[in-house]
């Protein structure tokens, strides 16, 4: 099967890296056919893969493996900011933070520690890099050289032990945040170089971003605006059955009065951007097209500055569009140098979208999909989790 931008798995031994390049895997139906072994010496198991020892501080190549499919860990790049999200490896109950089979957590928790010291500290981050599932078979696709952290993140931001629970038994796991770095082609010469023994900042083709990392911490990210301004009906649901489910329930919770939903549209926005300050919902008969007006706070946190936005929420079923007389609605009562959001549990018609984007209106669509990904990444990733949140927070009438 001819693949696009795809190296063949015989020739994968002696491959560079070249970012957004499809590796195939075999075809012989076993774990054999798994290209990342091929491709690296860090075994064909797990989405942590490394050559050397997370316990003994002998790490020398990390690669993290994404497939896409683990929906209560949802691990995120963000190709407008460089910012890759990724959860780590305990992800069940019943074990200590770092103590798992494969030792990611403690990977996680050493370069992390190493990126915040000295030169010769980052000199003992290995370099990460990012793969994830693609088609055909046991593709792979090399999405980019990582360092851990980010330079509009701070420490306590880049990485965070969280909770989560399983069956009511609580457990805690990482996530972590990693830059993309500027760097098109990892050269099969530095990787054998750094696997020979040799520190990868002094290694022969080491790329210039990353020895500028270990020097002094400078971050150099590959930021890539999107060219995809309007998305289609299908990116703005759920691609999944329980991610449905979650609509549903949120959707059946304000059946009887969707006009409470809109405080629980406040809470959703208030997931996406933390930084919003006073919000209040406007009485129904009272709206003026915004069933919530608030502030979003801006510089330091002793010399603020706000911007004003107005809020609009539709609690409307998947299979009801947001439509142009509803963004207009919106749109007509913004004022000079506000912004506006508009939350769905459904998805915006492509028409509506396109006006609102091809006008250049600042104003943030928030789609069915977007709600999901957002309760998800708060820890909200189950329908029964979802319902005890909207019963704790969201009383029904």
């Amino acid at each position: 099967m001819a693949t696009e931008n795809a190296v063949p798995f015989d020739d994968l031994h002696d491959a560079d890296l070249i970012l957004e390049t499809v590796y195939l895997g075999g075809t012989q139906g076993h774990a054999g056919d798994d290209p990342l072994a091929r491709l690296l010496p860090v075994g064909n198991q797990g989405g942590f893969r490394f050559n050397g020892s997370p316990r003994k501080g002998e790490v020398s190549i990390a690669v993290l493996y994404t497939s896409g499919t683990e929906i209560d860990w949802p691990d995120n790049l963000d190709p407008q900011t460089g910012l890759f999200e990724y959860f780590g490896d305990n992800r069940h109950s019943g074990q200590e933070l770092h103590n798992t089979r494969r030792g990611g957590n403690i990977l996680l928790r050493d370069v992390f520690a190493h990126a915040h010291g000295s030169p010769a500290d980052r000199e003992r981050v290995p370099p990460f890099l990012l793969f994830e599932k693609a088609e055909p078979g046991r593709a792979v696709r090399f999405r980019g050289l990582l360092v851990p952290g980010g330079a509009s993140l701070t420490s306590d931001d880049e990485l965070t032990a969280i909770w989560r629970s399983t069956g009511r038994l609580r457990f805690q796991n990482y996530r972590a945040f990693f830059t993309v770095l500027d760097v098109g082609t990892v050269t099969r010469s530095w990787i054998q170089a750094i696997l020979d023994g040799n520190a990868p900042a002094s290694a022969a083709g080491c790329p210039g971003e990353w020895a500028a990392w270990v020097k002094g911490r400078a971050y150099a990210p590959l930021v890539a605006p999107s060219t995809t301004v309007v998305r289609p009906k299908a990116a703005q649901l759920p691609a999944d059955a329980e991610g449905r489910e979650i609509l549903a329930a949120i959707h059946g919770h304000f059946a009887g009065s969707p006009h409470d939903f809109e405080a629980c549209a406040v809470a959703i926005w208030r997931m996406i951007a933390p930084a919003t300050g006073k919000c209040d919902v406007t009485r129904p008969s009272r709206d003026g097209g915004r069933d919530a007006i608030g502030e979003y706070l801006l510089g330091p946190s002793a010399d603020q500055i706000t911007i004003d936005f107005a809020l609009e929420a539709k609690c409307y079923g998947p299979d009801t569009s947001v439509g142009v007389r509803d963004t207009s609605r919106l749109i007509s009562r913004l004022r000079h140098r506000n912004f506006g959001v508009f939350v769905t549990l459904s998805y915006f018609h492509q028409q509506a979208y396109s006006e609102v984007r091809s006008d250049g209106h600042p104003i943030a669509l928030v789609s069915g999909g977007d709600v999901v990904n957002t309760l998800r990444a708060r820890g909200l990733a189950s329908v029964s989790a979802v319902k005890s949140w909207l019963e704790t927070e969201f009383r029904s009438t």
